[in-house]
C-alpha cells in the first residue's frame, strides 16, 4: 500500500499547500478560487446575451492564463438521510415521527428515481515567476538564489515575491467575475486539501467543499 501511494504521488505534481496556495515541484504557484453561478434560463435574451458579452469581455482582458474546471458530482444525501433519522430519534410526539419516517422514505425514493447532480464552479490561476537569464544583469545574485539548496530565509523571501503577483492575478479574476455578478472566495489550506481528496477520492462521501454566503 505505502508503494502504490508514494507511485501515485509522483504523478501529482504537487510539493505542498502553504497558506491555501498550491506550490508545485517546478516552483510555480496556483491559488484555487470556488465561484458562484448564474442561472442564465432565468434572465431576459437581452440579459442573457450581455452575461455573455461581459464574459468574453473578462476573458479576452486576462494577460495570464487561467483554468476554469467544473465539477459534476451525483448529489450525496446519504449525510442528510443520517441528520433527519438522528432528528426522528428525539421525536417525542407519535405523529411527528410518523412524518419524519415517511419524508425519509420520500427523499430516499426520489433520489433513487431520479440523477441529481451538484456542480462546483473551480478557477485556478497560476503564477510562475519568469527566468532570469545572464542577459539580464543579475548573473550573480541569480545563481545565488537558483541553487538547489536555499536557506529558510531565502525560501520564505522567494515564497513571499510570487504570492504577491500571484494575489494580484486573483484580485483581477475576482474582480472580472463581481463584475459580471458572481461571487467567488479563494478557498484555504484546509479546502484545498479537502478538495484535492475528493477529486482523487470521488466515492467517499467524507467533507464538503462549500461556498460561503
Amino acid at each position: 500500500m505505502a508503494l502504490a501511494a508514494r507511485a501515485t504521488q509522483n504523478f501529482v505534481p504537487i510539493k505542498e499547500i502553504r497558506n491555501g496556495i498550491v506550490v508545485l515541484k517546478d516552483g510555480g504557484l496556483r491559488a484555487v478560487l470556488m465561484a458562484s453561478s448564474i442561472n442564465l434560463s432565468l434572465k431576459s435574451l437581452d440579459e442573457q446575451n450581455a452575461t455573455i458579452r461581459q464574459f468574453q469581455s473578462f476573458l479576452n482582458s486576462l494577460d495570464f492564463s487561467t483554468q476554469i474546471v467544473v465539477q459534476s458530482r451525483k448529489l450525496d444525501i446519504r449525510p442528510y438521510i443520517i441528520l433527519l433519522e438522528n432528528r426522528m430519534k428525539e421525536q417525542v410526539e407519535p405523529l411527528l415521527k410518523i412524518q419524519t419516517r415517511e419524508y425519509i422514505q420520500f427523499i430516499r425514493n426520489f433520489t433513487e428515481s431520479r440523477n441529481i447532480m451538484t456542480k462546483s464552479f473551480i478557477i485556478v490561476v497560476p503564477y510562475t515567476a519568469p527566468a532570469l537569464g545572464p542577459a539580464s544583469g543579475l548573473k550573480g545574485l541569480t545563481s545565488i538564489f537558483s541553487s538547489k539548496k536555499k536557506t529558510k530565509v531565502q525560501e520564505g523571501i522567494d515564497f513571499a515575491e510570487k504570492q504577491s503577483q500571484l494575489e494580484q492575478r486573483v484580485g483581477v479574476i475576482q474582480g472580472g467575475l463581481a463584475r459580471m455578478g458572481v461571487r467567488s472566495v479563494q478557498l484555504g489550506t484546509e479546502e484545498v486539501v479537502e478538495l484535492f481528496y475528493k477529486t482523487f477520492n470521488p466515492g467517499d462521501p467524507t467533507g464538503t467543499v462549500k461556498f460561503e454566503e
